[in-house]
């Protein structure tokens, strides 16, 4: 997955990945939630990939959904010209 400079697509794009997956499971919203400890209604939210989910929440939908959650810093600019 490529990184965006605009939020919003990164979001999207992990909205996706999740639901996604919650189907290949066969898992409702209310069960992923449950497995979770959260709401459907955050689920649903997240699902639309319309706000910013925070890490300890994706570390715990990553777990409900048996995935390996891959976070990553890269430089946008290379040093020293090349």
């Amino acid at each position: 997955m490529q990184l965006a400079d605009e939020p919003e697509p990164l979001f999207q794009a992990i909205a996706g990945q999740v639901a996604e997956r919650r189907r290949a499971l066969d898992l409702s919203q209310r069960e992923l939630a449950d497995l979770c400890g959260t709401t459907q209604s955050a689920i649903a939210r997240l699902e639309r990939g319309q706000r910013p989910p925070r890490v300890d929440t994706l570390m715990r939908i990553a777990n409900a959904l048996d995935c390996e959650l891959a976070v990553e810093l890269r430089s946008r600019t290379t040093r020293g010209g090349n």
